[in-house]
């Protein structure tokens, strides 16, 4: 049985220059989500969201392996944003609200995922209000990939936002978005992959 992997299939989104920003399109893509606010290093609806995430996706997964479509587990991701953008310059993370999210192949229909959301409320208890299956559409939008603390950011963003989209004519479209190609349990922090990506228009 071959196994699908989305980072293969669409390998411009998960790779980008270290020293300048690209431009990607992004196509609609089906992901798990769940809101929320707040510092994610200190809210523990951040860390449940994350959990619930992981438990439903690869309760997805087998089901799907089970009717003879195999796929990867796609990286984590998440949607930052806040009234006033100048604060993740400032990482000034108790004024951000967030969308963290798992992308799923379109094969996985919501009676998949709906199938799968009651077995992982068995193991895990009351899941977030705001799980859900749903498309996004991104559009055209600027990525780099940074390696290193998620805290040293700051500079990449200002740069971004100073001086990389006021050269193009370009101005947001979107949510600030991280993919988050390292696991932090597992990879020192100076070791860190995050694809920095800002939907433009």
């Amino acid at each position: 049985m071959s196994k699908l992997d989305l980072k293969v299939r669409y390998k411009d989104l998960y790779r980008a220059s270290t020293r300048d920003f690209s431009e990607v399109l992004v196509p609609p893509l089906n992901f798990v989500k769940v809101d929320g606010a707040g510092d994610p290093n200190t809210v523990s609806a951040y860390r449940t969201a994350v959990t619930a995430l992981y438990g439903v996706s690869y309760a997805m997964k087998f089901a799907a392996k089970a009717l003879g479509c195999d796929y990867v587990v796609p990286p984590l991701e998440a949607l930052w944003w806040s009234d006033d953008p100048s604060s993740f310059v400032r990482r000034e993370k108790d004024r951000w609200c967030w969308t963290v999210m798992i992308a799923a192949p379109d094969f996985v229909r919501k009676a998949m995922f709906e199938s799968a959301v009651m077995p992982t409320e068995r193991k895990l208890g009351a899941l977030p209000g705001s799980l859900r299956l749903e498309p996004y559409l991104e559009g055209r939008a600027l990525q780099i990939l940074h390696i290193g603390r998620y805290d040293d950011e700051g500079p990449t963003l200002s740069r971004l936002h100073d001086e990389v989209m006021p050269g193009r004519g370009e101005t947001f479209n979107g949510p600030h978005h991280e993919i988050y190609l390292s696991d932090p349990r597992k990879t020192e922090p100076a070791k860190l992959k995050t694809i920095l990506r800002q939907p433009i228009r």
